[in-house]
């Protein structure tokens, strides 16, 4: 959420910056904001009067004869009735202008590209060379029903499209990647979290996922409950109202979590195999620290790193992109994805999201923490980054590393986590 200052000092940025964002709908929430913004601002000072009013009745009540006290009193019922009214108002004024802020996206920085979808994200770099087979090479789904890794059928009879089953050496695999990925960020000073995979609508907004990203979530209606999307949710939520000391400041969390995505609007796209599933393991990085931007940017480029060199551990070539504004959600201000090699696409396929949102998220959560110099509570910054999600992240490991016969090699850094095997598998073909 957006300071209402900003929008009231410039808001033609926050006009600009919905529209950048494709967004033209949110746009026209910055001037519902600054008209709910500006009754507000005239309100206040009328009912602070008439407290003050109020409140200096009781003395001039004392100097009242009993003929003059009747009138008195049937104009202090009047100015009750009247400041109830207008407390009333301005409850319904602030209410309203939350709702009309949280419409408003976060700025992008002016270094996200312009763009009207992900086709027009930037590549910055890459990472690795694209094998070349000596073979036919074939996509993952038909690796690992030959190998009998994966089933697909039963999985859908027993709960509909867009699920899988792993079985085998695919499952450990699956389990290995995840691992790993929670070592690294422990061995770099990152907190380990097992988080609530069922999280309260509170926390669906202060991340920014609602409202906007209802029909992506799969909701628990009787409860009240969430099915989390992504571990970002519970994790950047843990401090939410709370006023944390500068001292303890960055927190950096690492979260293993179950994800659960509706996939609405997907309907045709990747419908078989891997890349595209209703359920999901993920871990995820979080960072929550001072709010100063150059410590944000140099986190976001960590972040980045920490799933590069994931990526660089498992041998598979990759690309990193700066996301366009087309293509950004509504509270990051900067996006990177990673995107991966899958040679049954003959493109890069998306495998992780690297999001900066500087203050964005904390106002929303009200999280807060007190500067050592004893100046005022300010919000914190917030940072997330996928680690590894599985398992789209298998796609390019049975893709990249498949050998001839069908088997898979697998790469040295997870081999401690497969019992010192190098190959997964056995010939099938």
């Amino acid at each position: 959420m957006l300071d209402i200052k900003l929008l009231r000092e410039d808001p033609e940025a926050a006009r600009a910056g919905a529209r950048k964002k494709r967004m033209p709908d949110r746009a026209l929430a910055v001037d519902e904001a600054l008209r709910v913004d500006a009754e507000l601002r005239e309100l206040l000072p009328r009912l602070d009067a008439l407290r003050a009013e109020q409140k200096s009745a009781g003395k001039a009540m004392g100097k009242l004869g009993p003929a003059e006290r009747e009138a008195f009193l049937d104009g202090q019922k009047r100015l009750k009735v009247e400041i109830q009214a207008l407390e009333e108002r301005e409850k319904q004024l602030r209410a309203e202008l939350q709702q009309q802020l949280s419409l408003v996206p976060n700025l992008p920085d002016p270094e996200v590209p312009e763009g009207k979808d992900d086709s027009e994200n930037v590549e910055t770099r890459r990472w690795g060379t694209v094998p070349e087979f000596a073979f036919a090479a074939r996509p993952h789904f038909e690796i690992g029903e030959a190998q009998g890794w994966v089933d697909f059928t039963r999985a859908a009879d027993m709960a509909g499209s867009r699920n899988y089953i792993l079985f085998g050496d695919l499952a450990l695999l699956h389990d290995a990647v995840l691992r790993f990925a929670v070592d690294l960020m422990v061995a770099r000073g990152f907190v380990p979290i097992d988080p609530p995979l069922l999280v309260r609508d509170a926390a669906m907004f202060g991340t920014g996922f609602f409202p906007g990203g209802e029909e992506q979530t799969y909701r628990c209606e009787k409860d009240g409950l969430n099915l989390i999307g992504t571990a970002e949710v519970p994790v950047t939520s843990l401090h939410g109202g709370e006023m944390l000391a500068e001292d303890v400041l960055p927190k950096k969390y690492v979260a293993r979590s179950a994800c659960f995505r509706r996939e609405a609007g997907t309907y045709g796209k990747d419908t078989r195999g891997l890349y595209r599933v209703h359920q999901f393991q993920k871990v995820e990085q979080v960072i929550l620290d001072v709010a100063d931007k150059a410590r944000s940017l140099q986190h976001h480029r960590d972040i980045v790193e920490n799933a590069e060199d994931l990526l660089q551990a498992f041998e598979l070539p990759y690309r990193v992109v700066a996301v366009c504004g087309g293509d950004l959600g509504g509270p990051q201000a900067m996006k990177y994805d990673i995107e991966t090699w899958m040679p049954s696409r003959k493109n890069y396929g998306e495998t992780h999201s690297a999001s900066r949102f500087y203050d964005y998220q904390a106002r929303r959560l009200d999280l807060r923490y007190r500067p050592k110099d004893g100046g005022k509570p300010q919000f914190c910054h917030t940072l997330n980054n996928t680690v590894a999600a599985s398992p789209r992240i298998l796609i390019p490991l049975l893709e990249n590393h498949q050998q001839q016969d069908g088997t898979v090699r697998v790469p040295k850094a997870l081999r401690r986590y497969l019992g010192d095997r190098e190959v997964l598998g056995r010939p099938v073909w």
